[in-house]
Order: structure tokens, then C-alpha cells, then sequence
């Protein structure tokens, strides 16, 4: 015999359980360099600049060969 509960879970108890699963919004920001969107506390993809300062040895999509 296997294992069964011994009651149905309800809907209420079954969101309630889920509540934690749901995902965040992400906090964009501007660039302070190029003025485009980008997330808190990264560098930016398309200038290379964090914190108004160029990071070193970071390609950025201006940098990059094609």
C-alpha cells in the first residue's frame, strides 16, 4: 500500500504554501554614462561604466568587434 494524505489539500492551503514561489520585478536603473536602462549594482553592458567609472577589462557591446 502506498502512502496517501488524509484529506484532500485545499485550494486556500495550497496558494498559502505558493505564496513565497512568485518572482520579483527587477529595479532598473539609469545609466549615469549612456543613460540607458540597467540593473542595480552591475556594470553596464553597453558603455562599461559603473559607478561613473570605466571598468577595467570590460568589453562592452561598443567595444566589441563584429
Amino acid at each position: 500500500m502506498a502512502i496517501v494524505p488524509k484529506r484532500k489539500t485545499s485550494k486556500q492551503r495550497k496558494h498559502k504554501r505558493n505564496t513565497h514561489s512568485a518572482l520579483d520585478a527587477q529595479n532598473l536603473v539609469t545609466c549615469k554614462n549612456c543613460t540607458s536602462m540597467i540593473e542595480q549594482h552591475v556594470t553596464c553592458y553597453r558603455c562599461g561604466f559603473y559607478k561613473g567609472k570605466k571598468v577595467a577589462g570590460y568589453t562592452c557591446l561598443n567595444d566589441r568587434v563584429q
